[in-house]
């Protein structure tokens, strides 16, 4: 195992809140919009999956997102994910927020984002990692950065990576044999 390796699974072995952007880390980052003026996003399944893993870990999930979407507020209900903050693009203030509703050190938080307006939450926190389509700039200050692609398996890969750090990965897949 190399030692950056290493170093995202010691980090993400603190865990206790996981933090999702939406669009392009969720998503793959393209807004469609109807004619009509409404939206609509394509969630991965995969991804999902992972999240509802996650939570059923122990490790609290929760979203931070800079847009107002109900497409974002339905899917958090159809995940279990009880904590949600949108249209904020100072997303640090809403890390502050949410750190007083899940009282957790910051090295025990982990965020997955994709551009600019994610690197300040990731820079502050115990794991900040970057999905594989981020800007080139956001991945250069990752701790670490995803494989797979926003909206392609990068949600789940994160999961599964602090899952396999905290040794719950397998007894979570073994429930499936």
């Amino acid at each position: 195992m190399s030692h950056e390796l290493d170093t995202l699974v010691e980090r993400a072995r603190r865990i206790r809140l996981a933090i999702f952007d939406v669009d392009g880390v969720l998503t793959d980052g393209r807004l469609y919009f109807m004619p009509d003026g409404t939206e609509f996003k394509s969630f991965n399944t995969l991804d999902g999956h992972g999240i509802k893993m996650l939570r059923a870990s122990g490790v609290e999930v929760a979203i931070i997102s800079g847009r107002n979407s109900p497409l974002v507020e339905k899917r958090a209900a159809n995940l279990g994910i009880p904590h949600l903050i949108q249209g904020r693009e100072d997303k640090l203030n809403a890390l502050d927020e949410l750190l007083r509703l899940v009282p957790v050190e910051l090295d025990q938080v982990a965020f997955l984002g994709d551009d600019l307006p994610d690197l300040q939450v990731m820079r502050r926190v115990g794991l900040g990692m970057a999905v594989a389509t981020a800007d080139s700039f956001v991945r250069e200050h990752a701790h670490g950065i995803t494989l797979a692609a926003g909206g392609q398996g990068a949600a789940r890969e994160f999961c599964e990576l602090i899952m396999r750090a905290q040794g719950t990965l397998e007894q979570a897949r073994a429930a499936y044999l």
